[in-house]
């Protein structure tokens, strides 16, 4: 398979007797990379199959994916925990000002001020709402990708320049410690 392959979705598990799985999008576009015809890389178990959506609907905003090659629910439910991906050279073009969370990654984060706060590890959130996570693990920060706060995004320059509230890293500090502070010691005993 080609090394370009982007994360959309995760198979929960089967629905139905068909055949059919349902998928946790892991991404903002579900309707398009969803959409009936599409062909997705099926990764599960260190093995990968291309397979193409023969239908799809959405129940409660996640689809419902009947592929082809896949008729019954025994096949549907060995798909459970299944990464779904495609191509980054199929995705369309985005609106100005919105960018694929997969050209975030890797980007060099500072304030105004030219401080180096880290590197993007992740985006979380829905389109509308994401976040940059900074770091990794005890020592991420979180970033809101709003207006005012994101002041200047250079994917050529992989550089991101942000203007942060007062307070903002050390809010990010302070939960790390608290949630440290909820964390069994790995030292003691079980």
């Amino acid at each position: 398979m080609t090394p370009d392959l982007l994360l959309v979705g995760r198979i929960a598990r089967a629905h139905g007797n068909k055949g059919q799985v349902i998928v946790n999008p892991e991404t903002d576009f579900a309707g398009d990379r969803f959409a009936e015809g599409n062909r997705l890389v099926v990764e599960q178990d260190g093995t990968s199959i291309e397979r193409t959506i023969r239908s799809v609907r959405f129940q409660q905003g996640r689809p419902i994916v009947a592929f082809d090659g896949v008729e019954t629910m025994n096949d549907a439910e060995a798909l459970a925990g299944a990464e779904l991906k495609m191509p980054a050279s199929a995705l369309a073009p985005l609106p100005a000002n919105t960018y694929y969370r997969h050209d975030l990654v890797g980007c060099e984060v500072t304030d105004t001020a030219g401080r180096v706060i880290g590197r993007v590890t992740d985006v979380e959130g829905p389109l509308e709402r994401s976040r940059l996570v900074i770091g990794e693990g005890r020592d991420e920060i979180l970033i809101p990708m709003v207006a005012g706060m994101v002041v200047r995004l250079d994917l050529a320059a992989r550089a991101i320049v942000v203007e942060l509230p007062d307070g903002l890293i050390e809010l990010n500090v302070t939960r790390q410690r608290e949630r440290r502070g909820r964390e069994p010691d790995d030292a003691g005993p079980n």
